[in-house]
């Protein structure tokens, strides 16, 4: 089986040339412990046949291969996409990116050929930067983790765009993600280091420079707090490969806020590095960036082709099944604009200043919309604007709505985008006499209150959701059936489509709604689930989040389980049964082949907090005794 491995390749590797798919054996393998939030690595000792190397690491996106026992001591891989970096001066280290099991090392059972230890080289000055081994199409998941939709391409001073075959998703020359990233990709500038792409970028590296657009610049912020206080902002970078969010404090602030200008590019080098906190930040990027003393960025003088700003732009109608709390990208037309107001915050206990408007798309729906600050003030909603938002954080209050945050990018009557020439156009011909729904249920209101908590018994004898919009509520339910039949389907796989797929019935399926077909597919859930309390029951339509907080398994585990373990697939569901969960409903009275019935959709599900719940059955209790 020797002849299975690139014989040759790790002292070619660590000398600095670049090896296609090199296949390689894992003699071993030690996991290293982390502090902080930084996760676990893999140390390895790698075999070509010929020689062993012991200064290679695992990509930490890459640890569920070994954790799950995929990769074990003695497995044959093949190595797809690497880096090769120089730490303490003169060690080389080997970075495994992308790697596919060809063998499990039980399997194999012996180390192969007879491999000599080939100790770290010493890296000279002109080749002390990574070399990096990037197959044509890279991984729509890797280093970065980049998934692109609704990239703007643009030069320097110009605008140039390809128009999307879907006005919610944009950029499809670059389908799936994959790019090709030689060549081209990394040039070079005269008198410089060689320039790497923001998805090489690792905080295992010492020496990079990177040149990308400044896609999303948020406004100055202040924090205080029991260390001290201080000031901040954040700014997205954007290259052909991908974007990284980057932030500075208090002295940076003073030397690049200003500096640094919307849809200009530079070049950034020396930035630390480090896991990208997902909590306040959407970029597609495993990694963010933060400026430190040591920080350099240049104008590019250059005449460069780079995207713009990178939306994944979701219909308004689509939000019910996004997380609270989440960020999202949205796009639509503002129908109605509020005076400016003012609310107290809550810790700040100051008045801050705010505007609520209100934005419709084409899917009929609308969402109100809080602006802040003097973006509030300087607001103009006159002549029905095309609005689109990167980054807006989406909320259950009122049932659902958006406020724009200081790191958000606004852009109004975007003119490179071909969406917002859809959405003028369809809101002066007949968007602007619609009657449009929204996420507003009983109880919400105006006021944005909570949705209303009601028995089943409740929602019945009062007509909820028989009136032209939909209407929300809470309520406590017991979980009594679950219908398994046709509850999963397979969907296509790309990222933002859910589109059903037809089998072809020759290994590959069709998705209609992006005219593609495709080996692979997603599984997807649409659940229907027998609520109970003590009134009554009701049926709940749960889609894919719902339905596996339900089941407590998540879609894919629970398909493959379905096609290989019929009868661990119907453990799922018999272990489902009989749980009481705080849900909130969408109601709503539809008709279907003469039939009108209420088709009641599951918002979200969250297990009970007994604490809580008891405190609202006091406050229930003492309402009845006044």
């Amino acid at each position: 089986m020797a002849e299975q491995l690139t014989a040759g390749a790790l002292e070619s590797i660590i000398g600095g040339e670049s090896i296609d798919n090199p296949v390689l054996q894992v003699l071993s393998s030690k996991r290293i412990s982390a502090q902080g939030s930084t996760a676990d690595r893999y140390r390895l000792l790698l075999s070509d046949g010929e020689t062993s190397y012991s200064h290679a690491m695992l990509a930490t996106q890459l640890n569920s291969l070994m954790e799950s026992g995929e990769m074990d001591n003695l497995a044959i891989v093949k190595v797809n996409r690497y880096l090769c970096n120089t730490i303490q001066g003169d060690k080389r280290v080997m970075i495994l990116l992308d790697v596919a099991v060809l063998t499990k090392g039980s399997d194999v059972g012996q180390r192969l050929g007879n491999p000599q230890q080939l100790k770290a080289q010493t890296a000279s000055d002109k080749d002390s930067h990574h070399s990096a081994q990037l197959p044509p199409q890279m991984p729509k998941q890797e280093a970065g983790g980049q998934s692109y939709m609704g990239v703007v391409s643009q030069k320097q001073n110009t605008n140039k765009q390809s128009p999307p075959a879907n006005p919610y998703k944009a950029g499809n020359a670059n389908k799936g993600g994959n790019f090709s990233m030689k060549g081209s990709s990394t040039p070079t500038t005269p008198g410089s280091t060689r320039v790497h792409t923001i998805s090489s970028l690792t905080p295992y590296q010492n020496r990079w420079r990177i040149r990308a657009r400044v896609t999303q610049k948020g406004s100055v912020r202040t924090w205080s707090n029991s260390r001290g206080e201080g000031k901040l902002f954040s700014v997205n970078f954007t290259d052909e490969s991908g974007e990284i969010r980057a932030t500075g404090f208090n002295e940076a602030v003073d030397k690049y806020y200003d500096m640094l200008e919307m849809n200009k590019v530079y070049y950034v080098s020396r930035g630390t590095l480090k896991t990208a906190n997902k909590q306040y930040s959407n970029v597609q990027n495993d990694y963010e960036m933060t400026f430190n003393q040591d920080t350099a960025i240049e104008p590019c003088t250059e005449e460069v082709d780079l995207p713009g700003i990178n939306f994944q732009f979701v219909a308004l109608n689509e939000l019910e099944s996004k997380a609270a709390n989440s960020l999202v990208d949205v796009i639509g037309v503002v129908k109605s604009c509020n005076e400016v107001g003012t609310v107290t915050g809550k810790q700040s206990q100051k008045e801050i200043t705010k505007r609520d408007i209100t934005v419709v798309d084409q899917s009929g729906m609308s969402i109100s919309m809080t602006l802040w600050g003097n973006d509030a003030v300087t607001f103009s909603g006159d002549g029905n604007p095309v609005m689109a938002v990167k980054g807006a954080r989406l909320s259950d209050y009122g049932g659902r709505s958006l406020s724009v945050l200081a790191s958000s990018q606004v852009l109004m009557n975007p003119t490179d985008l071909k969406i917002a020439f859809q959405l003028r156009s369809w809101f002066d011909t007949e968007g602007q006499g619609m009657e449009f729904q929204s996420f507003r249920g009983e109880g919400g209101g105006g006021s944005g209150g909570s949705t209303n908590w009601m028995t089943f018994a409740d929602v019945k004898s009062q007509n909820i959701g028989g009136g032209e919009k939909a209407d929300y509520f809470t309520s406590k339910g017991t979980v009594i059936f679950l219908r398994k039949e046709n509850c999963m389907y397979k969907a296509c796989p790309t990222e933002s489509c859910n589109k059903k797929l037809i089998d072809q019935g020759n290994g590959m399926f069709r998705c209609e709604k992006c005219s593609r077909e495709f080996p692979n597919f997603k599984w997807r859930m649409i659940l229907s689930a027998n609520l109970a309390d003590f009134s009554d029951n009701q049926w709940v339509t749960c889609f894919q989040e719902s339905a596996e907080l339900l089941l407590g398994k998540d879609a894919q585990e629970l398909g493959d389980m379905k096609d290989a373990d019929e009868a661990a697939f119907d453990q799922v569901f018999q272990d489902a049964m009989f749980k009481p969960y705080i849900f909130k409903l969408r109601a709503k009275m539809e008709t279907y082949n003469d039939e009108t019935r209420l088709k009641t959709i599951c918002v979200n599900a969250n297990p009970v907090n007994w604490k809580e719940y008891g405190n609202r059955l006091v406050e229930e209790i003492n309402k009845l005794a006044l």
